[in-house]
């Protein structure tokens, strides 16, 4: 399933961007929070952030404010996307 916003990171030169932190949610580590549920990587820039299940919800703020809208787990074995804008699995 693809969606619209898909197109830039489905492109065969797209490289996906060096994740900023490889210890856990970036913006977690910078409140002092070190608890969260599972890890997202921005597949425009490299920040990584908690999702939605997580207490502080980074990644889906990051989306947001940065209108970064794709991202994908950063879960070892795991390689899904997320499209934020679209609410759905990409």
């Amino acid at each position: 399933m693809t969606c619209p916003h898909t197109g830039p990171f489905a492109h065969p030169d797209w490289v996906e961007p060096t994740p900023a932190s490889t210890e856990g949610c970036q913006d977690c580590r910078a409140i002092g929070a070190v608890v969260w549920a599972h890890l997202r990587l921005c597949l425009s820039c490299g920040h990584v952030g908690c999702c939605d299940s997580s207490p502080h919800r980074h990644a889906d703020e990051h989306a947001r404010v940065e209108r970064h809208p794709v991202m994908r787990s950063f879960e070892p074995g795991e390689s899904w996307r997320w499209c934020y804008l679209d609410d759905r699995i990409v």
